[in-house]
């Protein structure tokens, strides 16, 4: 799997290298170094110091420039002052490390086990070797480390939001699927009686409106989502959001359909005083609803009957119509929503059967556990 991690330093960060730089290079004052009398030692020293700490700071845009700088000038320092070991390098190495792909800053793990090897012998200390190899390599597996950890992390942040993303566009589907088809046929209902028969008409035209507002309201609400997973302040944000539809709310989906001249019978078995999780009561709410569209849009009934039934274990719905196919709205799009009603059913460990009906019509029948998957 490819590392896509994007690292970056604060100026903050930064501010903190440079000052550990700085600190950790502050007692070299007052120690002798090797192989250069006082003076001449003392300005090589302050020319090192300054090289490293000047190069810390740009370590977020160039880290491996950076990485290369400060481990040579800490090669130098270290040769002067044999007991005071890499210093600051090693810090650069696991930032590093952080910053870069593993296969990208193993020539850092590499460039600092050389000098820790190198350094002692040609200074007469190779006592240290051991330790600065086995602190190089802890600094390097550091910062490797936390790299895989934050890109871990981010990855379950970005997944995270793909699954509200594709929540959000099953939303949208069954919302608009099913107000628009209700209204369409809402509307030819009023068209077909507006000269004959005024009042029906205006029943069906005030369904029509009903419709089209619920759709409305549903629609607010899914686009405060979509503006809060950009970061965008949404309008209303601080207002208590909308519950989402529940069992509860399926008169709302059946009473509208009567002006559209499809009769539908709901029967609810076990449903009294009874709490279900949020999840099973969306899906099936969303499940009834886009059988209903799929019998508006392509099932030429007269009659559907539904039924939701609760046991201790499961939630069950049954949705029969007498349709024959071939519905005014037939068009396109024809089984996309007995797949989003399987996929709804999955998302809470469920399953659905979709399909013509032996004694007639079609049916989908649905079974969703009410102890989650």
């Amino acid at each position: 799997m490819p590392d896509r991690f994007e690292a970056t330093l604060s100026p903050r960060w930064r501010t903190l290298l440079v000052g550990c730089a700085l600190l950790l290079s502050a007692p070299l004052a007052f120690l002798t170094p090797h192989g250069l009398p006082g003076g001449p030692g003392r300005a090589v020293l302050v020319a090192l110091v300054l090289v490293q700490a000047g190069a810390v700071w740009w370590m977020g845009e160039r880290p491996g420039a950076v990485t290369a700088a400060v481990l040579l000038a800490g090669g130098g320092i270290q040769f002067l002052y044999p007991d005071v070991g890499p210093g600051i390098a090693l810090m650069v190495v696991s930032t590093f490390a952080w910053l870069r792909p593993a296969r990208s800053s193993l020539w850092g793990l590499a460039g600092a086990l050389a000098l820790a090897v190198v350094l002692p012998w040609t200074s007469g200390e190779p006592r240290y070797t051991l330790l600065w190899m086995a602190a190089a390599l802890l600094a390097w597996s550091w910062g490797a480390l936390g790299r895989a950890r934050s890109a871990r992390r981010q990855a379950e942040a970005r997944r995270a939001v793909l699954q509200e993303r594709a929540r959000i566009a099953r939303e949208l589907h069954d919302v608009l699927a099913h107000t628009v088809s209700v209204m369409v046929v809402q509307a030819a209902a009023a068209d077909d009686v507006f000269d004959a028969d005024p009042d029906k008409a205006r029943q069906a035209l005030r369904g029509l409106e009903g419709s089209g507002r619920r759709a409305l309201t549903e629609l607010h609400a899914l686009l405060r989502t979509v503006r809060s997973l950009d970061g965008e302040p949404a309008p209303g944000a601080e207002a208590a959001a909308e519950p989402q539809p529940g069992l509860a709310d399926l008169d709302g989906l059946t009473g509208p359909l009567a002006a559209a001249g499809l009769r539908v019978t709901l029967r609810a078995e076990g449903l009294d005083d009874r709490t279900l999780p949020p999840g099973v009561e969306l899906s099936a709410y969303r499940i009834v609803q886009e059988s209903l569209t799929n019998t508006l849009r392509h099932a030429r009934a007269r009659t559907t009957e539904i039924t939701v039934a609760a046991t201790d274990r499961e939630l069950t719905i049954d949705v029969r119509d007498d349709g024959a196919g071939g519905g005014r709205l037939t068009g396109p799009g024809t089984g996309q929503g007995i797949a989003g009603m399987r996929e709804r059913a999955s998302l809470v460990g469920g399953s659905l059967v979709a399909g013509p009906d032996p004694a007639g019509g079609f049916r989908v029948r649905a079974r969703l556990p009410l102890e989650g998957p």
